[in-house]
C-alpha cells in the first residue's frame, strides 16, 4: 500500500487505520493535528479512521515562538 505522508511517499505492507498509520511512523504524544486526504481528523477518531492505497496524510505539528 503507497500513502503520502506529509508530501513523501511511503510502502506499508498494512495500516488498516489512521492510529495504526501513526503508530507504524513513530507520531506519538499530544503535540500534533492529523488530515487525510485535505480533512482534519479528531483524534477520538484516529482509531476509526480507515486508511487505503494513494491516501495523503498530513501530520502538522504547532511552532512555538515569536
Amino acid at each position: 500500500m503507497q500513502i503520502t505522508v506529509n508530501g513523501e511517499t511511503h510502502s506499508l505492507s498494512a495500516a488498516d487505520s489512521l492510529a495504526n498509520l501513526l503508530q507504524q511512523l513513530g507520531y506519538g504524544g499530544e503535540a500534533f493535528a492529523v488530515a487525510v486526504n485535505g480533512d482534519f481528523v479528531a483524534r477520538a477518531e484516529y482509531a476509526q479512521t480507515p486508511i487505503g492505497d494513494g491516501d495523503r496524510v498530513d501530520v502538522v505539528a504547532p511552532v512555538v515562538g515569536g
